[in-house]
């Protein structure tokens, strides 16, 4: 595909800006509201906020590595940037909504590209119970968390916490324990993509948890559910051969 206005947008770091000066004296910016394209120059972190940013547009985001972490990223390189993006694969992904209920009653809604995490806020372990489209499957998690991924989340903070890497074209979300005590041998498990799941906080006065859609963080949850919003449609750019796909499915192999 042919982008006619192609904006450029980075992180802090040096080499980032360094790579943002170069392109810019190399090719014709436009602003982002109003680009066809967005070429973000910077790391993981950068690509998410940038699709967080511009979510409402919908409008596809080529990254290229200028930091630390870069899975969702392609390598930099200010040659013939009109024909990679030209040549360019889209992958398109969906986000979850997290809404999360505190201990005052307000309702808080946030979207998540790579995850929902709940964490415990005090030195007790938390205890949470899962239910999975209105049936409970787990009646009491005594945890230091539980998450929920993405596929494109999937080898961030899940495969840390020993959650397995999920393929793009699977349609699956990952549902990982951090830290079990009990049911100590529950590793967690793999759940269809349209499944709504509800975690309830037991003892919450006493064990505190937080909720985290990505960026968002809401303290103090008595209740959490979670369920992907298909209707979203989100377009990451890769170079040919260097899909997110191939590398979800190298990273399976990485040892």
């Amino acid at each position: 595909m042919k982008y006619r206005r192609i904006a450029f947008v980075a992180s802090p770091a040096p080499e980032a800006q360094e790579a943002l000066a170069e392109l810019r004296a190399r090719y014709a910016a436009a602003d982002p509201d109003e680009a066809d394209v967005i070429v973000a120059l910077g790391g993981d972190g950068l690509m998410l906020e940038t699709l967080h940013r511009h979510i409402n547009r919908r409008v596809p985001i080529y990254g290229m590595n200028c930091g630390t972490v870069g899975f969702l990223m392609n390598e930099y390189g200010a040659e013939a940037l009109d024909e990679r993006l030209e040549n360019a694969k889209p992958t398109v992904v969906h986000p979850l909504e997290m809404v999360a209920t505190d201990v005052t009653g307000a309702e808080i809604s946030a979207l998540a590209i790579n995850e929902v995490s709940l964490l415990r806020a005090t030195r007790q372990a938390a205890k949470i119970r899962i239910s999975v489209d209105g049936v409970v499957r787990v009646p009491e998690l005594i945890c230091d968390g539980v998450l929920v991924a993405t596929a494109v989340g999937s080898s961030a903070y899940n495969l840390s916490a020993h959650g397995p890497i999920l393929p793009l074209d699977a349609d699956i979300l990952a549902l990982t324990p951090i830290s079990a005590f009990r049911p100590r041998r529950w590793r967690g498990a793999i759940l269809p993509a349209e499944a709504r799941i509800r975690f309830e906080i037991l003892d919450n006065q006493k064990r505190a948890v937080n909720a985290v859609a990505d960026y968002t963080e809401v303290r103090d949850v008595v209740d959490v559910r979670v369920e992907e919003r298909p209707e979203i449609d989100l377009t990451l750019l890769f170079d040919p051969g260097h899909s997110l796909e191939e590398r979800i499915l190298a990273e399976q192999f990485a040892s």
